[in-house]
């Protein structure tokens, strides 16, 4: 297979992350630029990937503004900031990795999808679930007829009490105006799981309720602190930022989420980031505004329905639990990836086998979304390399379809109604 070059546009910890990909696999992958305008962050990568210095840039405009360079480009800018460097390098001939959301408008992520198309672009947004192999497995059982007809499926994404907090309280998610609001980043794949499973109908409606119902005010505990580390009651808060960041540096852990708040962790760096920064705020005491629990309900042709439900207040994190009913069965994913299907003719359950890649392919470099992430970004490389589209298994025709899905659900809660389509 041909060796795949790539730029990281982004080198925050979604972009680290998968660039670690080249040092798992250097025969497949090779990152020969940065742009970041975070010296530090610039720095680290380089150093990383041995990167030359005239291949570093503060700005991703100077890379679309000389010759290109690399066969793709990996996208993981802030989500207000992914249309601009996803066009532009459509438009430079680079294939594009690009992180969820597509974009944070519907105008942005028709551009992209525009851009790519005319110009033969290879674009795989990171909907990392359909790359999960019980997630793909699911729709397999589904598309063979093993429930019959699909009437109904329930979905439920289980954020988790501190990784919301982390990131949709104090973190880059925290403000619609900062990033976006909650459904849109944190669930336009779960929102695209539903409509892959259910592709054989068309949907006519959807309609959606949520409210940032906890991290308010009104909430904050009396005698307690602006800051975590200056607070007398933190002892007594499950969502104390000293708990989180500096307990999981002094058991071991050092990426995400400690590697989101400083890029070098320690005992003094992780302090000074929660003395000065947004991290060590209060989750009552922070300027966030966005929903901490939402549900989604999916109308589609011929009353077949579909539900997801965001929530914030868990104990798991990022574990999704799915049941699918159909005419002549029952599937069901548990929060550990295992999937059972029940049959109504037989009325026995069968454990049903995940087909996940063999330990020996696979590195814990690139282990986000259990092994989602590796598989993803695996996916996209052997794509380039052999010049086929097909091997990302969303197009960006069907990827947009489901971002407008999610503004639309988004617009139904806001304006407290039910949107239908034309069916």
């Amino acid at each position: 297979m041909p060796l795949v070059t790539v730029i990281v546009i982004g080198a925050g910890q979604r972009g680290r992350m998968y660039s670690n990909y080249a040092l798992d696999f250097p025969e497949k992958l090779k990152v020969v630029g940065v742009a970041d305008p975070n010296i530090v962050a610039r720095s680290h990568l380089q150093k990383i990937h041995n990167i030359p210095d005239d291949r570093l840039y503060d700005d991703w405009t100077k890379i679309t503004a000389q010759d290109k360079f690399a066969d793709a480009v990996i996208i993981s800018t802030p989500d207000h900031l992914h249309r601009d460097p996803a066009v532009a390098c459509a438009v430079a001939g680079y294939h594009i990795l690009l992180e969820k959301p597509m974009a944070t408008t519907e105008q942005g992520c028709r551009d992209i999808v525009e851009a790519c198309t005319l110009n033969s672009i290879i674009l795989s947004v990171c909907h990392v679930l359909r790359h999960y192999p019980p997630m793909s497995k699911i729709k397999e059982l589904i598309d063979s007829g093993a429930v019959g007809d699909v009437v109904n499926i329930q979905h439920i994404e289980q954020v988790g009490f501190w990784h919301f907090a982390h990131s949709f309280v104090r973190g880059n998610w925290c403000c619609e105006d900062k990033s976006t609001f909650s459904l849109l980043a944190k669930c336009c794949h779960d929102v695209d799981l539903l409509s892959w499973w259910m592709s054989k109908y068309k949907c006519t409606g959807v309609s959606s309720f949520g409210s940032l119902s906890h991290f308010r005010k009104e909430n904050k505990p009396p005698g307690s602190a602006t800051r975590c580390l200056d607070c007398k009651i933190e002892k007594d808060c499950c969502y104390s930022a000293k708990k989180l960041y500096l307990n999981m540096y002094e058991k071991g852990i050092s990426d995400w989420p400690v590697s989101v708040i400083c890029h070098e962790p320690s005992i003094d760096s992780i302090t000074k980031a929660l003395q000065n920064g947004p991290y060590g705020r209060c989750v009552y005491d922070s300027d966030n505004d966005v929903c901490d629990n939402q549900v989604v309900s999916l109308r589609f042709f011929g009353g077949h329905t579909a539900t997801l439900t965001m929530v914030a207040f868990t104990e798991s994190v990022c574990k999704r639990i799915v049941r699918v009913f159909g005419t002549k069965g029952e599937i069901n994913l548990n929060a550990k990836g295992e999937v059972q299907l029940y049959d109504f003719l037989s009325q026995q359950t069968i454990d049903v086998g995940i087909d996940f890649p063999s330990s020996a392919s696979v590195r814990r470099s690139v282990m986000g979304h259990d092994i989602a992430d590796f598989c993803l970004i695996d996916n996209f490389v052997h794509a380039v390399a052999m010049k086929d589209p097909s091997i990302v298994p969303a197009s960006p025709k069907e990827i947009l379809s489901t971002h407008l899905l999610v503004f639309e659900a988004e617009k139904a809660r806001r304006e407290n109604r039910v949107i239908c389509f034309d069916e």
